[in-house]
């Protein structure tokens, strides 16, 4: 893949090109590993957390925000991509809008919660780091971080075990996929890194096991602001 294709950018467009289908395959049921295992593991890490409100950084179509709001919890959804937001503002669950990560690490949106969450929307590189640098200004004292995203060790395949830029891949998923979306890897070093450069404590780290093939499906970090 062209270096210009490995980027924020990238991931941004590719994610506007499948926002169709990736509203099907959600809806649908069609993601195993969501369905056994890691839509229960972030749900279960929230209400385990006890917040009144909970801000889903990269929404998408607000799955996430139905099934905290079902619960009593108070959310609101972020995505830059439109038709997701307007996906999720149609079935409802929570007040979505349409922003980018670079927007909340500016400061410009007026949002105070109790927990920010990004279930698998962490995937790139400047837009990530910005974040997590400036997601603890749009929590209440002693607000919580959750972040679900690949296990470093199962999603490293047979490549090198260091950060790095990767082409994507809609294998397994239907043929209404295009344009694959890039992603950044990171090493479990180099997320625990992360969390400790930006004045967060890793309180909790959980790794929600497949049924089926007996490792890990995902990795889930807590964090606590310092």
């Amino acid at each position: 893949m062209n270096r210009h294709l490995l980027s924020d950018a990238e991931i941004i467009a590719a994610w506007h090109a499948n926002a169709a289908p990736w509203t099907k395959a959600v809806r649908d049921g069609d993601i195993e590993s969501r369905c056994l295992v890691t839509d229960r593991a972030i749900v279960d890490a929230i209400v385990s957390r006890a917040p009144r409100s909970v801000l889903d950084v990269g929404c998408g179509e607000g799955w996430l925000a139905r099934a905290l709001s079902a619960r009593g919890i108070q959310v609101i959804g972020i995505d830059v991509v439109r038709a997701l937001i307007e996906q999720a503002q149609k079935a409802g669950g929570g007040a979505f809008q349409v922003a980018a990560y670079e927007e909340l690490a500016e400061g410009k949106l007026d949002i105070l919660v109790d927990l920010v969450v990004c279930n698998f929307s962490l995937i790139g590189k400047e837009s990530v780091d910005g974040l997590i640098a400036a997601v603890k200004s749009l929590l209440h004292p002693g607000g919580t971080l959750v972040v679900q995203t690949l296990h470093p060790l199962i999603a490293c395949g047979d490549q090198p075990y260091v950060d790095g830029w990767r082409p994507g891949s809609w294998a397994g998923f239907s043929g209404d996929f295009v344009r694959p979306a890039p992603w950044y890897f990171r090493t479990l070093e180099s997320w625990v890194r992360l969390f400790a450069a930006n004045g967060w404590h890793l309180q909790e780290l959980r790794e929600p096991m497949h049924p089926n093939t007996g490792k890990p499906a995902s990795i889930l970090f807590t964090a606590h602001m310092l």
